[in-house]
């Protein structure tokens, strides 16, 4: 029985096979269309797209146009081949702007961008364009049902732009960069106020200005000090019992005695 059973299945998988290779090199549209959607119906996207690719001009303009190209940014989705499913969704939304499909697929459309989106230490430029996408379609469809999604992916992708921002703030400092740092970190305290980075951001700044004080000529140094003691006084106001503050309260100690030898 076993046997019987292992023949009949190799029957079906290889009449299932042969169909698909004929679907192929058919000349018929009609066909191709049949095959693709029973393939896409069974999951098998990656055999589906080779077929859509196939018929995709010939269909643009007909009946069953809206279904197939669907189906086609579907199956590019499902395939985890996020750039041309961003483009085929992108290109079924204006193309079919009274679809019952829309909404799914301008989010499908922004979340495949979203999904191109590399660890926060790369280049960010896929991470913005996909912030682009998820805010148009958030400001398009106020009222979606995927927009707690859609918010969701805005955060975390923001996190990552913001982090990636802090880091190369830092970095400056890491190469002993103190003057680019200082700016650095001012600036992204500046343009990300409630950052949870914040913290960190005003010790560096701390670190680099003091650095960047004990290490000057005379002429410079009362000044540079002071800017120091201001960063450090401005970490302390912030966190009073800063994980910073061993380290931070030497500095000062360190900026205080410097100090004195301008004052006599």
């Amino acid at each position: 029985m076993k046997k019987i059973l292992s023949l009949l299945l190799l029957l079906v998988v290889f009449s299932s096979c042969n169909e698909y290779q004929k679907a192929l090199k058919t000349e018929d549209v009609a066909v191709k269309f049949e095959m693709a959607t029973k393939l896409y119906d069974s999951g098998k996207y990656a055999k589906a797209i080779r077929i859509f690719e196939q018929i995709a001009p010939a269909y643009r303009g007909k009946p069953q146009a809206e279904k197939l190209f669907y189906m086609f940014a579907q199956s590019y989705y499902k395939t985890k081949q996020y750039y041309l499913a961003g483009y085929q969704f992108e290109s079924f939304v204006s193309s079919y702007p009274k679809s019952e499909k829309l909404q799914e697929s301008a989010y499908l459309g922004a979340k495949s961008y979203s999904m191109l989106s590399p660890v926060y230490s790369l280049d960010q430029t896929d991470t913005t364009k996909a912030l682009d996408k998820l805010q148009s379609f958030i400001d398009s469809y106020p009222n979606s049902e995927y927009l707690t999604e859609a918010n969701a992916a805005v955060n975390v992708l923001s996190e990552k732009i913001e982090k990636k921002v802090f880091e190369n703030a830092k970095g400056y400092n890491t190469i002993s960069d103190f003057k680019s740092a200082i700016v650095a970190l001012d600036n992204f305290v500046a343009d990300y106020p409630g950052t949870p980075y914040k913290e960190d951001a005003l010790f560096y700044k701390l670190d680099s200005a003091y650095q960047l004080a004990i290490n000057s000529v005379p002429a410079k140094m009362e000044e540079r000090l002071n800017v120091a003691k201001v960063a450090q006084s401005n970490l302390i106001k912030f966190n009073a019992e800063t994980k910073y503050k061993k380290v931070a309260d030497e500095m000062l100690a360190r900026i205080d005695k410097d100090l004195q030898k301008f004052t006599k």
